[in-house]
C-alpha cells in the first residue's frame, strides 16, 4: 500500500519516466514481507539501457527492474534505499518518510 504523496508528485514522476529521465519517487509503504520498513523509493526510466546502467552503479541487477507496467523501475528499500539516496543527494526526500 502506498501513501504520503499527492497526484501532482505521481504525475511528475510518470512524466519524467516516460521522457527517459531517471526519476525518483519516495512514499510510505507497508508490506508484511518487510515489517521494519516504512518507505520505498521507486527509481524509474523508460529507457531500460539507461536505467540498467544507473542501477549497475549501485549493484542493482537488471532482473530487479519491475516491467509489469508502463513505468519500468527499481524498488529501493531498507539500507540500500538509504545508501543510494544519500549518494544521489536525495536524503531530504527520504527523511520525511523515515
Amino acid at each position: 500500500m502506498a501513501f504520503g504523496i499527492n497526484r501532482a508528485q505521481l504525475n511528475k514522476w510518470k512524466s519524467e519516466v516516460e521522457s527517459g529521465e531517471i526519476s525518483f519517487l519516495t512514499h510510505y509503504w507497508l508490506d508484511p514481507r518487510f515489517p521494519h520498513e516504512k518507505s520505498v523509493t521507486k527509481v524509474g526510466c523508460k529507457d531500460l539501457k539507461k536505467l540498467t546502467a544507473w542501477g549497475r552503479k549501485y549493484g542493482l541487477q537488471k532482473e530487479w527492474i519491475h516491467e509489469r507496467d508502463a513505468y519500468p523501475h527499481f524498488d529501493l528499500i531498507g539500507d540500500k534505499q538509504r545508501i543510494i539516496m544519500e549518494k544521489e543527494g536525495r536524503m531530504e526526500e527520504l527523511k520525511k518518510f523515515l
